[in-house]
């Protein structure tokens, strides 16, 4: 079983910078994709950006691409994102989330998930 938990979110100026940061326990992490998910009230869980088990496949979705930056250290357990020129649209609680090797864009091939935490960005 793989634990995770999500760190660094908070509230920012529209034109800001944040990083978030999700730490995998409780499994090999190496073998694992992660994935970041966001949801805004209201709206359905969103697709946001995945690394593979080596980090040599990356997917972002195109609302992020350009602004958004996913990267992982597997000496560290640890996936981060790091997010700038942010949007009051990236106003949403942001997830992590984990599956074997290979990554996805699809929310339910993910069997992983962390207890998410709130981005908020003000303009």
């Amino acid at each position: 079983q793989v634990q995770l938990v999500e760190s660094g979110g908070g509230l920012v100026q529209a034109g800001g910078s944040l990083r978030l940061s999700c730490a995998a326990s409780g499994g090999t992490f190496s073998r694992y994709a992660m994935g970041w998910f966001r949801q805004a009230p209201g709206k359905e869980r969103e697709f946001i950006a995945a690394v593979s088990w080596s980090g040599g496949t990356i997917y972002y979705a195109d609302s992020v691409k350009g602004r958004f930056t996913i990267s992982r250290d597997n000496a560290k357990n640890t996936v981060y994102l790091q997010m700038n020129n942010l949007k009051p649209d990236d106003t949403a609680v942001y997830y992590c989330a984990a599956r074997e090797l290979f990554a996805t864009m699809a929310a339910r091939e993910y069997g992983y998930w962390g207890q998410g935490t709130q981005v908020t960005v003000s303009s």
